[in-house]
């Protein structure tokens, strides 16, 4: 019988670059997670995948960036650097050939690392020219030397069996650490949060800006029915009618979207109630996002 292996897998890049796909695909399922707007990711989620005797912890993390103008923006740096500490290999997603200052501030963190690195290149369906590749690809093995590469498609799935591969083989001997059935360590509070977030964020992000928390103030499971009560804060006025719609249209809208991949997610009916707050400042403020639940 072959041994038993489990080791963390850390999934790190700038943000925007499909680190919660990559995730959602890699352990198929949705735990993380995902939109268009950059910052959708704020805290490290953990996804287990456990297939026969090899047991992959990864580990999605915030996109890391360079302006720091807020306490959530520090925050969101933080823990994902902390996250490349402590685990057997990292994931350092990239865009195709599109290369930002941001991407060089994840080499110059990952530099300070002595973890094996695999670059992942993601979003390979949306590289028209294959040509151009080439190049972008041997500049990334000259800067991140012995990092091996692999393309792929996280959305589309492709090449996927190939990283896990390369994965596996960094991995320790050791016994799983969880149980085979298990995905997350997140709690089912958190993960119902979250899907309210995405929902606000996929259906306002271009007239909300990131200052949106979800806090949950009841959840109360009775096997086949969840009753899920959340508060929404907001550091506006303004925000908070534009988040509520006319006649609370908006709101309605938000609340159905994610109470259907709650009763996905959690495999039974959901009854969701939203309300939204004003609470200034929150994501400048220290204390507030300890409260919030933003811990180190």
């Amino acid at each position: 019988m072959s041994e038993t292996r489990c080791g963390y897998a850390a999934i790190v890049g700038r943000p925007n670059v499909g680190k919660s796909t990559l995730l959602n695909h890699l352990i198929q399922q949705k735990i993380s997670i995902t939109s268009r707007k950059p910052q959708t990711t704020r805290q490290n989620v953990t996804g287990v995948k456990t297939q026969g005797n090899v047991q992959i912890i990864f580990v999605d993390t915030p996109g890391m960036h360079r302006k720091q103008t807020k306490a959530i923006n520090r925050y969101m740096n933080r823990v994902a650097t902390s996250a490349t500490l402590d685990v057997d290999v990292i994931l350092f997603v990239v865009d195709r050939t599109i290369w930002t200052t941001d991407d060089d501030n994840v080499v110059e963190r990952l530099q300070q690392s002595k973890v094996p690195v695999i670059v992942v290149v993601n979003k390979m369906d949306c590289q028209e020219d294959k040509a151009a590749l080439i190049p972008h690809l041997a500049l990334l093995q000259e800067r991140l030397k012995p990092a091996e590469i692999i393309p792929v498609s996280a959305l589309r799935g492709h090449n996927l069996d190939c990283l896990e591969e390369q994965i596996i083989k960094r991995l320790p001997q050791g016994i799983h650490l969880f149980p085979e059935d298990q995905i997350t360590d997140k709690s089912s509070r958190f993960l119902a949060a979250e899907l309210i977030r995405e929902k606000i964020t996929r259906q306002l992000g271009a007239e909300l800006p990131y200052q949106i928390a979800v806090e949950i103030d009841q959840f109360i499971d009775e096997t086949t029915l969840i009753t899920i009560a959340a508060t929404i804060l907001v550091e506006r006025d303004g925000q908070k009618r534009i988040l509520i719609g006319e006649g609370g249209s908006r709101l309605k809208s938000i609340g159905t979207a994610a109470r259907l991949d709650m009763e996905t997610l959690f495999d039974a009916k959901v009854m969701l109630k939203l309300w939204v707050k004003v609470k200034a400042g929150w994501s400048d403020d220290d204390r507030a996002l300890r409260s919030l639940g933003f811990h180190e």
